[in-house]
């Protein structure tokens, strides 16, 4: 553990009985501006599992993983973040193409099966730019670098012959140690050697980069028609974390063409993006977005930026805003060759996802942050529904969001994986039976590596019990049912 961390114990909990749970702000209905009912103000956000097809398609994995979910008859389920092209993306589900939508139709189906049509289905859409894994140094060189004069001039700067072509300069730069590369890359090719090389939304002498105003609105609006084809009650754009929307509303994004630069220029494309899904699906069906209350990284936007995003994106007629922070690739962790850059390793992620090992607890650290931007979004004179998350583990803490005003929802991620009947034994007034969160991120070092996403409580089960099971055998696939208790805390 890193000088300074330590592990945090978990708060103690205080479980309401099944009459003070109805009586509480938490088991308040909440109609959206759409129409949309919701039961009460819980809500399971979105988590990528890793069980979709290579080709993006709904597994029996995926529908085993969202029933699970949805016996706990959460007030909102928010199925995960869902590739609006029809591009390759590895086991992540996607809804670029009409073929999706009868997998996507089986997903729904299963949950309004399995809540008793209790739990209001919401999909998340992203788009997100080119990737690359970290080469091998040799290879890089060999193979990636696009070779220009100044690297033979700086060379020769270092006493290296370059040679009388490209192949032996491309030689002469595979003998460079480690130490030299500063001296003959530029930054973007020595974070492409270090890290892997990553596109950014600034990187507009690519032309696909240029058009993305172009064509993201209409991609995002077919994304949304294609949800609701599928019977989702409503959608979620995803404008939070590495991926291409938030980068637009990043303080760093320095676009030259009014998508970037000022305030106005970075929402832009947000906007243009809501109006385009508002205008395809109708008023009378939900569209939400979730972004960031905090970049958490060096030049990133702030809480303040945050603020001010809300207050347009609600007044854009946003049905509910959900909101995160951090989760970056700017400040990830330098990966393994071979591995791509993870954007939750480095300090915006444990933001993201705060863990016991850290300087301060985990616990509801990001709340007071978004009730700010719900502040804000009220000052506007907007009532647009905030959901509030970032370690949230008990019944005291969700309530507390609520009545504090951080909130109008509130998202447990991980608890809801922990214990998938969380919300129910809640409502039964069976607390005590809860299997608590450890918020050691187990589940986020399995995403990590795009394996099964599982918890560590169920993990320690039987394995002999007949679940189903990771292909190695060590890791339960699916949250047990019934009256259990993890054999180690």
């Amino acid at each position: 553990m890193p000088a300074g961390r330590r592990r945090h114990p978990l708060p103690p909990a205080r479980w309401p009985d099944a009459a003070a749970y109805a009586a509480s702000r938490l088991a308040r209905p909440l109609t959206l501006a759409s129409g949309l009912e919701l039961a009460d103000r819980t809500w399971v956000p979105a988590m990528v599992p890793w069980r979709a097809t290579e080709e993006g398609f709904v597994t029996p994995a995926v529908l085993d993983w969202y029933r699970r979910f949805a016996e706990g008859r959460p007030g909102t389920l928010v199925v995960e973040a869902t590739g609006i092209r029809d591009v390759p993306s590895g086991p992540l589900l996607r809804i670029g193409h009409d073929r999706f939508v009868p997998g996507l139709r089986q997903l729904v189906e299963t949950v309004r099966e399995a809540s008793g049509g209790r739990t209001r289905l919401l999909i998340q859409v992203l788009d997100f730019l080119r990737i690359r894994r970290r080469p091998e140094p040799g290879r890089y060189f060999e193979r990636f670098l696009a070779l220009r004069p100044q690297h033979r001039t700086a060379l020769e700067a270092l006493g290296v012959d370059p040679g009388p072509d490209e192949a032996s300069a491309r030689a002469a730069l595979a003998t460079l140690p480690e130490e030299a590369w500063p001296r003959v890359l530029d930054e973007r090719e020595l974070e492409a050697l270090r890290m892997g090389d990553r596109e950014r939304v600034t990187d507009v002498h690519l032309p696909h980069v240029a058009e993305l105003p172009r064509v993201l609105p209409d991609l995002f609006a077919d994304a949304a028609a294609r949800a609701r084809e599928a019977g989702f009650d409503g959608v979620e754009l995803h404008f939070a974390h590495a991926y291409t929307m938030a980068s637009f509303l990043s303080r760093r994004n320095s676009r030259q063409d009014g998508y970037g630069g000022s305030r106005e220029g970075r929402v832009r494309l947000p906007l243009e993006v809501v109006d385009a899904v508002r205008k395809r699906v109708g008023a009378d069906w939900t569209v939400g977005c979730r972004f960031l209350v905090d970049e958490h990284i060096p030049g990133g936007s702030t809480v303040e930026d945050a603020a001010w995003y809300g207050a347009r994106l609600a007044g854009a007629g946003l049905d509910v805003l959900s909101l995160s922070r951090g989760g970056k690739f700017e400040d990830a962790r330098q990966p393994a060759v071979g591995q791509a850059a993870y954007p939750y390793t480095g300090a915006s992620g444990h933001a993201c996802m705060p863990t016991v090992f850290d300087e301060e607890p985990p616990f509801g650290k990001n709340l007071a942050l978004m009730g700010l931007v719900r502040a804000a979004v009220r000052a506007a004179g907007h009532t647009t529904p905030v959901v509030a998350a970032g370690g949230v583990g008990t019944f005291d803490q969700a309530e507390a969001a609520l009545a504090e005003g951080q909130a109008d929802l509130v998202a447990a991620a991980r608890q809801s994986l922990a214990d998938p009947d969380w919300w129910e034994k809640l409502r039964r007034g069976d607390g005590d039976t809860v299997q608590r969160c450890l918020f050691t991120n187990y589940c986020e070092a399995l995403d990590q590596k795009h394996l099964e996403v599982t918890c560590q409580l169920w993990d320690r089960l039987d394995p002999d019990d007949g679940a189903p099971r990771s292909a190695d055998g060590r890791r339960r696939l699916v949250a047990p049912r019934g009256p259990w208790r993890a054999r180690s805390r």
